[in-house]
């Protein structure tokens, strides 16, 4: 069963969320959540989920980059954001390294719904972590990955791409699908101008 995603202006969104424990995680209470924010995700239909984007202030996201999700894309601009598909997986109270290049790019949130925007972050991460097991797991991760899992560990220290965006970039994600998807980042950036 999908969940109700909750929007800007909730406040568990601006809040820091708790680690679990191992024993915690391995309760059928945590499986069932986890199951139910896949389903959430794709149905959204999502790259990521973090858990105080459902309500709860908890340190655990999901993360899934499908195979279905690359087919409209274009070769060349799957190679300029460094995107390939990434199995489904499990985040729970990750420390993360930010790499030192940054890049930017649009993205978007489940819970800005209709927005997008530029947003740079670190080219590359690694993340330390423990998966649903409760097993600890390391990730290093480039390109969309990397972004990817920035944006969700984000939402489990209450922030929001809207905190780190280009403001100028702000815009519908109907706008930039009608507009400026076509174009390379570089050529939106001196249109708009930031």
């Amino acid at each position: 069963m999908a969940l109700p995603i909750v929007q800007v202006g909730e406040a568990v969104l601006r809040a820091r969320a708790r680690a679990l424990s191992p024993e915690e995680i391995r309760t059928d209470a945590v499986q069932e959540l986890i199951e139910q924010m896949k389903e959430t995700m794709r149905a959204a239909p999502g790259v990521g989920l973090a858990a105080p984007q459902i309500g709860l202030g908890l340190q655990l996201a999901v993360i899934e980059d499908r195979e279905e999700n690359l087919r409209e894309i274009p070769q060349e601009r799957l190679e300029e954001l460094e995107r390939q598909p990434v199995p489904f997986h499990v985040i729970v109270n990750p420390q993360i390294v930010l790499g030192q290049e940054k890049v930017e790019f649009f993205e978007g949130c489940l819970s800005v719904t209709g927005f997008a925007a530029a947003v740079a972050r670190a080219r590359t991460v690694t993340v330390d972590c423990l998966n649903e097991r409760a097993e600890p797991v390391h990730i290093e991760a480039i390109g969309w990955y990397a972004r990817i899992l920035q944006h969700e560990i984000d939402h489990l220290h209450g922030n929001l791409y809207l905190d780190r965006m280009h403001r100028r970039s702000f815009m519908t994600v109907e706008n930039y699908s009608k507009y400026w998807r076509e174009n390379t980042h570089a050529q939106i950036r001196e249109a708009i101008g930031w």
